[in-house]
């Protein structure tokens, strides 16, 4: 009996009765009305891209998904991802191009993390697919098996702009995502049956993730719009829109609803709160040690302290160190290879309901090129930390395309955004636990070359509170830096103590939030002298935020020494001389203040 109840209900899912049906193609009705009404109201939005996807949505959210209604963010949920940003959908997506990779970062942590029933829907534009990024996403689904991910590809011919290079060619995209390594199916998108039966194939896939390759129109079901060019993020005229709906009414043959079907409630219970560092750091002030090599080993030791402590790698974990965490943690090690966008995407994705606490760590040059996922994980105020290493010109003979000289400048225009700029082994470590406890994106700056261990391990962090690391009676010149330049200021001061000449050291520590009220009182007990020593470019760097910071101080002159030009491949302390942020510079600026 169990079996026959069984076998029925695979039956319903696979292929509805009738009446089913018909309230599908009723609810899809009903949802091209409703958009209609709401851009016609709001004088703005998307009723063609709506009208084509009508069919899918209305399988997908009252046949194929299992959720509850009433709580969008019930972590046993289904999961729904597209390019809008509404109750039930977890992540705002911008432009287009990132959905899919989030959809992965969900689908890992389903499969690998949580080990649940839940599955990840993400609903793709064909104009969409021209983003390289899709396709990044695509070789990550395919590479970690992610069966309980599908894509479904809204084919519909238009674009923003115009009619797209493959038009309504939908077994070119089959053949795309068969290429990936993907499960493939081909539907005509406006058929409630035949959908209905390919969603319910792929959850029958196993060690693959499903594309859905629909066949649609743009506006579909609305006279001299279907179909039609130059009607993209366009509402209809209000005058015509009462006699668009009527008709659209008139092929409404039920009053029916449909509820979703109840989520599997096998989600593991977490409580992620506040992680403590279980034991002071292991360095002993005079040690040499990489930032970058520290930081690798706290990522470890925060892996021993918190199990949903995850870390992402863009095929750098030899550099960054990222690979201790890897050898300690493995089954919460992600690589995503050569793919920054994809890899903030998947953290971002991983992240979402608080299921992780994910690091993604690469050189910092290279999370440029994924400037615009972590621009929209802010504005869907995520949380997740971004390592940057290998910045500046202290890199050395890897040359500028490895020289971070940009990052500060990018991570300072993100709203809420912390930086953490340590400069030393010791403080990177409280810049990790102090990350991993903080609501919000993080980025953490680490830098190649060995430095002296500063502080010892009973120094305590706070976000936002520097560091006065020297100070005297007779300090003539605040100076102020972070990381690489740090030590090279305190091998000046050391310089200029021989000439009685005495300065006053900071270590900002955080960049964001910058510790405004040290800044300025110490600058006030110099006579307003500060100099700025950055491993940046000038642009949106260090002096550029302590210079807004004393901005209202008319008494404050701040004199910046920061990276000008393009730099070039050499050794770090020749490098660090060249572009002007070595010791030397730094004693000549003082001198040059002090005669001024």
């Amino acid at each position: 009996m169990a079996d026959a109840e069984a076998s029925a209900a695979v039956s319903d899912e696979a292929k509805p009765d009738a009446d089913t049906l018909q309230v599908l193609r009723d609810l899809a009705n009903r949802l091209r009305i409703h958009s209609i009404r709401a851009t016609c109201t709001s004088s703005f939005g998307h009723p063609t891209s709506c009208s084509s996807a009508a069919e899918i949505m209305s399988v997908l959210f009252f046949h194929v998904m299992r959720y509850k209604q009433e709580d969008p963010e019930n972590p046993n949920n289904d999961r729904f991802v597209l390019c809008k940003r509404l109750a039930f959908i977890d992540m705002a997506i911008g432009w287009c191009g990132q959905g899919l990779g989030a959809a992965c970062g969900m689908a890992y942590t389903g499969k690998y993390f949580d080990k649940a029933s839940y599955r990840v829907f993400c609903l793709l534009r064909d104009g969409e697919s021209w983003e390289g990024s899709v396709w990044e996403a695509l070789a990550f689904g395919s590479h970690y098996s992610l069966d309980n991910l599908i894509a479904i590809f809204d084919v519909n011919r238009l674009g923003r702009s115009g009619v797209l290079p493959i038009e309504n060619c939908i077994d070119i995209y089959q053949k795309r995502c068969e290429a990936f390594g993907w499960n493939t199916y081909v539907v005509d998108g406006r058929d409630v049956e035949a959908l209905c039966e390919v969603f319910w194939q792929a959850t029958q896939v196993k060690n693959k993730p499903t594309a859905v390759i629909a066949k649609t129109f743009k506006g579909r079901g609305i006279p001299s719009m279907e179909d039609a060019e130059n009607w993209h993020g366009k509402p209809m005229p209000i005058e015509r829109a009462d006699a668009i709906i009527k008709l659209i009414e008139s092929q409404i043959e039920t009053n029916r609803h449909l509820e979703p079907k109840p989520p599997v409630e096998d989600v593991p219970q977490i409580s992620i709160t506040d992680i403590e560092m279980t034991s002071p750091p292991a360095y002993r002030v005079g040690d040499k040690v990489a930032t970058r090599k520290a930081c690798g080993l706290a990522l470890a030791k925060l892996g021993h302290a918190n199990d949903r402590v995850i870390v992402l790698d863009g095929d750098t974990k030899n550099s960054t160190y990222s690979e201790v965490f890897k050898k300690e943690h493995s089954e919460r090690f992600i690589e995503c290879f050569i793919a920054e966008q994809n890899m903030v995407n998947v953290a971002l994705g991983c992240a979402i309901h608080g299921r992780t606490i994910a690091f993604v760590s690469t050189f910092a040059a290279f999370l440029t090129r994924a400037f615009d996922q972590i621009r929209m994980g802010a504005i869907s105020q995520s949380n997740i930390n971004l390592i940057g290493s290998h910045c500046g010109v202290s890199v050395g003979e890897d040359g500028a395309s490895q020289m971070a000289l940009e990052d500060l400048a990018m991570f300072r225009a993100i709203p809420n955004c912390t930086i953490f700029y340590p400069s030393d082994a010791v403080s990177t470590e409280h810049a990790v636990f102090l990350a991993a406890n903080t609501k919000g994106m993080c980025y953490i700056r680490t830098s190649r070359p060995e430095t002296d261990v500063i502080y010892t391990p009973q120094e305590s962090f706070e976000i936002g509170q520097a560091k006065v690391i020297r100070h005297g009676v007779n300090d003539k010149v605040t100076v102020i830096g972070a990381g690489v330049t740090l030590h090279e200021i305190l091998t000046a001061a050391d310089e200029l103590s021989k000439e009685d000449i005495s300065i006053r050291v900071i270590d900002l520590f955080t960049i964001k939030p910058l510790d405004a009220a040290t800044i300025i009182s110490n600058a006030k007990c110099t006579d307003g002298r500060v100099i700025t020593v950055e491993d940046h470019h000038p642009e949106g760097g260090i002096g550029e935020a302590v210079c807004a910071a004393v901005s209202m101080e008319p008494d404050i002159l701040v004199h910046q020494l920061a990276v000008e030009g393009v730099p070039r491949s050499g050794n770090t302390s020749e490098l660090l001389d060249m572009f002007g942020i070595s010791a030397e510079h730094i004693v000549v600026a003082v001198k040059c203040i002090l005669t001024s």
